[in-house]
């Protein structure tokens, strides 16, 4: 199974070699491909077999390389390395980007011009039933649109939120914060209003606090949650948390008891059943996120900042620039660029050209040496703002609601809640360590970074917040994929519950619980 997903992937040789390694370090022959017969490798074989057919077969479109049939995106690409002002066919749809050189962020070459990635997924089969032919298993709604009277409002403000967070990564600036559960974590769902925990419920101690600077923690953020630890993409970064989480478990000595209580159970049977549900969950969040992506085909913050920006601003129609759907202005992040701004030694006097135009103040950019460099953050014109990523990926090549990192994130941390028994990672706190000078988009953290999580939804939640500091997603796109995570999650774990008992019944186990309330 894995030789058929990976030969075809960026480094292939190395991930087939150490899939031999492995096999061959069990004492298992890498050489064994009979499928007759009841010897365990035939019986594997068999199963691997039926596994690739079934996703033949499954709505994906694999023989086609995963291609959605007729998708063909409303707006014409955006060239990133232009400063121009630019016109949009729908700026409420998604835009492809025109980057030089662009990759993904699991390296692999996109070509010159984005193609829309996997929109058909709402019909992909999930991990229980459903009715493929929707093609929209859960919708909550359309997201805030600009110009549209009832969310035009609460778009702008998402946009704003992106461009102050943007304004916060400088490196340069000395500015601290606690990143520790003492004061992070704890938020309803669909929101960030948690202020922290009082102390650790399995010591019974208080958390520690970890001051650090507030720059560093939100670049650590967004690299780290990106694609997780080790380069993985996020369904694989919550494998890496199951197993650390699986294995702190282990090594205190407590039992295995599937959903925290009940007749211990050995590792594999563990692993298995925790697999299944995890990764049924994952599954599922994957066809509910893009089955909103591909109904509503929404537009991400580099192509909505750029073109509002290039239409001026919103807040007063007597000033300079006005435009209903322009940016809303705000004092020192948004502005309008003045004659008096422009002159030598203010603010605005590197765009002493651009007199009228409207201004953000935000991360400067890749610098031309990430080892040793920052961006920092410059004020700049707002059809130049890019999101704090690499220059060769800048931004996912598909519609940013809702966002699959949210969606699956809460997902994985349903099952992981309801799998060990509490929401809580063993001891009460995981953390994860960034070394100093490790960033990868520019230098730093300036110092050693733990990000810090007293339970499984303070890390799902953090995964959605990293993508606004990123400048990938909005708001909307965050709190709404963390509902409909929760949804997959809660779903998928009942469902395999019925699995282990034996008791499911094809057909009747509804895979999604739909999502009720304003996306907003």
């Amino acid at each position: 199974m894995l030789r058929s997903r990976f030969e075809k992937a960026v480094g292939a040789e190395d991930s087939l070699l150490q899939f031999d390694q492995v096999l061959t370090s069990l004492c298992y022959a890498t050489t064994k491909t009979e499928f007759l017969g009841d010897t365990p490798s035939a019986v594997g074989n068999r199963i691997g077999r039926a596994v690739l057919a079934y996703g033949l077969t499954d709505g994906s479109n694999e023989a086609g390389g995963y291609k959605a049939p007729a998708y063909v995106p409303v707006n014409a690409p955006l060239v990133v390395a232009s400063l121009k002002k630019f016109s949009m066919v729908d700026p409420n749809r998604w835009q492809p980007l025109e980057i030089i050189q662009g990759f993904s962020q699991n390296g692999i070459p996109t070509g010159t011009t984005q193609v829309g990635i996997d929109p058909h997924w709402g019909h992909v089969m999930a991990f229980g039933a459903t009715d493929t032919k929707l093609g929209v298993p859960i919708d909550p709604g359309p997201p805030p649109r600009l110009g549209d009277p009832s969310s035009d409002a609460a778009l702008k403000d998402m946009v704003v939120e992106v461009i102050r967070d943007s304004s916060l990564l400088d490196g340069n600036d000395p500015g601290i914060i606690d990143a520790s559960p003492a004061s992070r974590g704890g938020n309803p769902l669909g929101s960030n209003a948690g202020v922290g925990y009082s102390g650790n419920p399995v010591t019974g101690r208080p958390y520690v606090a970890e001051p650090v600077r507030a720059s560093d923690l939100y670049r650590v953020m967004a690299e780290f949650c990106a694609d997780g630890p080790r380069s993985e993409t996020p369904p694989g970064h919550w494998n890496v948390i199951a197993n650390d989480a699986s294995d702190r478990i282990a090594l205190a000595g407590r039992p295995l008891a599937i959903g925290g209580h009940g007749a211990p159970v050995d590792r594999l049977e563990w692993d298995v059943k925790l697999y299944l549900g995890l990764n049924g969950a994952v599954h599922n969040a994957a066809i509910v996120a893009w089955a909103l992506k591909g109904k509503y085909d929404t537009v991400r913050p580099i192509s909505l900042i750029r073109y509002m920006g290039g239409l001026g601003q919103s807040s007063n129609p007597k000033l300079a620039s006005y435009n209903r759907r322009g940016l809303p202005l705000v004092t020192g992040l948004i502005e309008v660029v003045t004659t008096a701004s422009s002159a030598a030694g203010q603010r605005h006097h590197a765009l002493a050209s651009y007199v009228g135009r409207v201004a953000v103040k935000a991360w400067g950019g890749n610098p031309d040496d990430p080892s040793s460099e920052v961006g920092g953050t410059k004020w700049m014109l707002a059809t130049a703002w890019v999101p704090y990523q690499l220059s060769t990926f800048v931004t996912p090549s598909f519609a940013a609601y809702a966002s699959g990192h949210s969606t699956f994130s809460r997902a994985a941390a349903e099952v992981l809640t309801a799998f060990t028994g509490s929401m809580y990672f063993p001891g009460g706190l995981a953390t994860y360590g960034v070394l100093k000078d490790a960033l990868q988009f520019e230098h730093g953290p300036t110092g050693d970074v733990d990000l810090e999580w007293a339970t499984y939804y303070d890390a799902a939640d953090q995964a959605g917040q990293s993508r606004l500091f990123g400048g990938i997603h909005i708001q909307a796109d965050d709190f709404t994929g963390r509902r409909m995570g929760s949804a997959c999650g809660r779903a998928a774990w009942h469902l395999a519950n019925e699995y282990f008992g034996g008791t499911v019944v094809a057909g009747e186990a509804a895979c999604l619980t739909p999502v009720r309330g304003d996306v907003n």
